[in-house]
């Protein structure tokens, strides 16, 4: 009975962390219409409307493990006629947002696949996506870590040891007209949205991680981290 409780609990937490990452993704989604989550009842009748069989699916990595997957109605992005690549493309930052909820980890594995399964897995958390009302996508969420064949989180972790990620120093962003830069030319000077000395941002795949300060090292550009950022954004 205690591990039917225990198992209940966190069942609960991980839906909870579901239908806060679907606010999240909802807010990020470069759709043409402004999506809104609600609880999903009875997927299986809808999931075919809303692509399912060409889903965005992944896998998220962190202090457990999860198959991630978001089917949407291919009228709503615009990158859609496309290929896969770009859709995926088009996607991948919101859903990195949205797993925010889950702590720090990695989303990889990023594809366009068929998510029928996953969506109909009885222990997945799917969080219907709406638009005016009308029922357009799904977000659903499977907490493989576990589970029988789920493997263990640090073994999962130790598979994406030799995995290559993008690190970028940002030291300020500005927004341009394009009649501005097409007037760029050699001497111009653009100006950042950051004051002078203020600390550079460390971004892991596009995700601020840490911030820091520019430095010359043997002649050559380095960063200096002064502080780490969590994933619930506050600045240690």
């Amino acid at each position: 009975m205690t591990d039917t409780f225990a198992t209940a609990a966190a069942q609960a937490v991980v839906a909870e962390q579901v239908r806060t990452a679907a606010q999240l993704l909802v807010t990020q989604l470069p759709t043409v219409a402004r999506l809104n989550p609600a609880p999903l009842e009875g997927i299986a009748a809808p999931v075919d409307e809303w692509s399912a069989g060409h889903a965005v699916v992944g896998t998220f990595v962190g202090q457990g493990s999860y198959r991630v997957a978001l089917a949407l109605n291919p009228e709503l992005l615009p990158a859609a006629g496309d290929g896969a690549d770009v859709i995926v493309d088009y996607v991948r930052g919101a859903l990195e947002a949205a797993m925010e909820p889950f702590g720090a980890g990695v989303l990889t594995g990023l594809r366009v696949d068929d998510a029928h399964e996953l969506f109909a897995d009885a222990d997945t958390v799917v969080v219907r996506l709406d638009d005016a009302g009308a029922p357009v996508g799904a977000f659903g969420v499977l907490q493989t870590s576990g589970r029988a064949g789920g493997g263990d989180v640090l073994e999962r972790l130790g598979r994406l040891s030799g995995v290559e990620m993008d690190l970028t120093v940002q030291i300020g962003r500005t927004r341009l007209l394009v009649r501005d830069v097409l007037d760029l030319e050699s001497g111009s000077i653009i100006e950042l949205d950051r004051s002078a000395g203020a600390p550079a941002d460390i971004l892991l795949n596009g995700r601020l991680i840490a911030r820091g300060e520019v430095v010359v090292v043997d002649q050559d550009y380095a960063v200096r981290v002064t502080s780490i950022v969590e994933a619930a954004g506050r600045v240690l």
